[in-house]
């Protein structure tokens, strides 16, 4: 839909990394888990371990869907944005390229709580 402004727009994005100070938003999404109808979203520290972001604020919030217990980290299929991706448990979201409003996919082989199997 075409928007005809009356006035001069100076439009300022809310949601850029600065104004988030020494955190940043980290989407996150369970492949063939529809309980979750979008990606997760977090704000988080560049810093943060990837293991501890695992095992933290995204183990609590898949803890929901009746596959959460089962998941094995090792095991899992990562995708950052569409790519194909491994991480470093050991290293920060930044050392393993995670960067602000980035995109965490990832595919659990043998758990698809809502869908049929691949």
């Amino acid at each position: 839909m075409t928007v005809t402004a009356t006035k001069p727009y100076a439009g300022v994005p809310r949601d850029r990394a600065e104004g988030f100070g020494d955190k940043q938003l980290v989407y996150a999404s369970w492949d063939q888990h529809l309980l979750f109808a979008a990606p997760f979203m977090m704000s988080v520290p560049p810093d943060m371990r990837f293991g501890d972001f695992v095992h933290g604020p995204l183990s609590t919030l898949i803890a929901a869907d009746p596959d959460a217990a089962s998941v094995d980290w090792e095991a899992v299929e990562w995708r950052l944005g569409n790519q194909p991706w491994q991480p470093d448990f050991a290293r920060s979201l930044a050392d393993n390229g995670v960067r602000h409003k980035m995109e965490i996919r990832f595919h659990t082989p043998g758990l698809n709580t809502l869908c049929a199997p691949r």
